[in-house]
């Protein structure tokens, strides 16, 4: 059980840093020729898509568990 809380926390700052790294290639702060939707953009997006979803399948299989 407290590796699953570790785990929960880590993914959480994941997503939060893939975030911060979204916005700031998104205003241009990371790469000043690639302002707006660039390659990194995309990729911070579908990493903390990817999370949200894992994390989902995550709970519902505990509760189906349960």
């Amino acid at each position: 059980m407290n590796n699953r809380k570790i785990m929960i926390k880590i993914l959480e700052l994941i997503g939060f840093v893939l975030v911060g790294i979204m916005i700031l290639s998104f205003v241009g702060v990371l790469g000043s020729d690639n302002v707006g939707l660039s390659p990194l953009f995309w990729g911070c997006a579908g990493a903390t898509l990817m999370i949200i979803i894992y994390r989902k399948r995550k709970r519902k299989k505990e509760e189906k568990e349960s």
